[in-house]
């Protein structure tokens, strides 16, 4: 099996050889012992190593043998600073009220510029050693010029945002008509289709005025941008819209016309019928981030519906939220968390699989993010955003169908390569556009001042013993 490349004139500078592709294309193909040739950033052919080591001889070849080669990853609600440089800081047996409001609102509040970039930088290296080529970032971004920086330093693709809302006196709080100016500002230093594109981010919950929200939307269709917010993790934001307009979240965005294709809602745990149907036909897409919900505690098993939004057609990504939420900047552990909820809380073994949600992870995740014409997938034309997985591990032994194997046996760490437009990011499963041990030592002085800056102390389970 092979895809279609004969009418592609470019020489390529590389192919990547002798992998099993996970093409993710409309047949779903797997090249056995296939080959991906790259022409610049983009993907000029795919087909046997045979067939396009006869085309083009001599070209530079990556080894993938006993590999298996993927799409790059799709993350689609990562936030890329305040819980980075205070990884593990938040105790986990709290509400997520006081795990936002008592610790990460003054974490981010004593965030500085240099914080964000440093917070960002580590994010999206250790996104990348786990094969994710594209973050949408959450927008809980003070200094975006920084965070847009560390992606570019770093080589991901992405999306960036801006702190944001008019409702009460919280760090960054504004009249909506500054607050969309400054959103309309990032969307022309960051204009749609650039390696860092700006979204059209707000915080979302209840932290937005109609006029907000109506204004968002309406930039967001202007300028060919994402707009993107939470809602509904846990009950707290139904409760709030009934209080505010007697209607739920969904149906209350609905009436002011901000539901539809160019919206990425966060979360939208607790729907219910009316919203499900409203997510549908609208074509608004959710960043599903299972990991999260579970570590907080905010009912996704007695609540979630990602499932049938999926089965039924809709736009569902996956996403990994933050450093003390979700915690791992992993799409494979979420993939495999989402399959199972899916199973476990419809009691149906034929419920979201291996494959669909390897999909979420790529085609699918693209799709709802607004790219799948250009990531997603391993096909011609597309951006070489590319992932070599070494399936020598035990994990990978025997070798049975990939789809299971990448889902349910292995993670980020079976990750060898990454390629993002053409260009390494990732060789040997270590990230080559930064310096790794610079970068740590980097981190933890950073994160010592800033937590003190903040007044966070860390509160350990378990007695620290120092020793000589």
């Amino acid at each position: 099996m092979s895809l279609p490349f004969g009418h592609v004139a470019l020489i390529p500078d590389l192919l990547i050889t002798g992998g099993d592709v996970v093409t993710m294309n409309p047949d779903r193909e797997v090249l056995v012992g296939g080959a991906v040739a790259i022409g610049g950033e983009r993907i000029v052919a795919v087909g046997s190593t045979s067939g396009l080591r006869t085309r083009w001889p001599g070209v530079a070849e990556l080894d993938a043998r006993d590999c298996v080669v993927t799409p790059g990853m799709v993350n689609a609600h990562q936030h890329l600073t305040g819980d980075p440089l205070a990884r593990a800081c938040i105790p986990d047996g709290i509400t997520s009220d006081e795990a936002v409001f008592r610790w990460s609102v003054p974490l981010h509040a004593a965030h500085r510029p240099e914080d964000d970039e440093l917070s960002a930088l580590l994010a999206c290296v250790e996104s990348l050693r786990n094969g994710v080529t594209t973050i949408v970032e959450a927008g809980t971004v003070a200094h975006p010029a920084r965070v847009a920086a560390a992606m570019t330093r770093a080589g991901v693709r992405g999306t960036v945002g801006a702190w944001g809302w008019d409702v009460g006196d919280a760090p960054y709080a504004a009249p909506a008509g500054e607050v969309l100016d400054r959103l309309r500002a990032l969307t022309e230093a960051y204009p749609a289709g650039g390696m860092v594109a700006a979204a059209v981010t707000l915080v979302g919950h209840g932290l937005a005025s109609d006029e907000l929200l109506a204004g968002a939307a309406e930039l967001a269709g202007k300028a060919g941008a994402v707009m993107t917010m939470h809602m509904s993790p846990g009950p707290g934001d139904v409760e709030h819209y009934r209080e505010r307009s007697g209607r739920r979240p969904l149906a209350h965005l609905a009436g002011l016309g901000v539901l539809g294709p160019h919206l990425l809602l966060a979360h939208a745990v607790w729907l219910d019928d009316t919203e499900v149907e409203l997510l549908l036909s609208s074509r608004t897409a959710v960043a599903y981030c299972p990991w999260a919900y579970l570590r907080l505690g905010q009912g996704v098993t007695r609540a979630g519906r990602h499932a049938e939004l999926y089965a039924r057609g809709g736009r569902v990504a996956l996403g990994c939220d933050a450093g003390n939420a979700g915690d791992a900047a992993d799409i494979l552990r979420a993939a495999a968390l989402a399959a199972g909820l899916a199973r476990d809380t419809a009691l149906d073994p034929a419920a979201l699989g291996a494959a669909g949600a390897f999909a979420m992870a790529t085609i699918r995740g693209a799709e709802a993010i607004g790219m799948d014409g250009q990531v997603g997938s391993v096909e011609v034309g597309k951006l070489a955003d590319l992932v070599v997985h070494d399936a020598t591990g035990p994990q990978w032994t025997p070798r049975g169908d990939v789809a299971q194997q990448l889902v349910w046996s292995t993670d980020g760490r079976s990750v060898r390569d990454v390629l993002v437009g053409g260009r390494f990011a990732v060789r040997d499963g270590r990230c080559v556009t930064v310096d790794e041990r610079a970068l740590r030592a980097e981190a933890a002085e950073a994160s010592a001042a800033l937590l003190a800056r903040a007044g966070v102390s860390i509160r350990h389970n378990w007695p620290q013993v120092r020793s000589s």
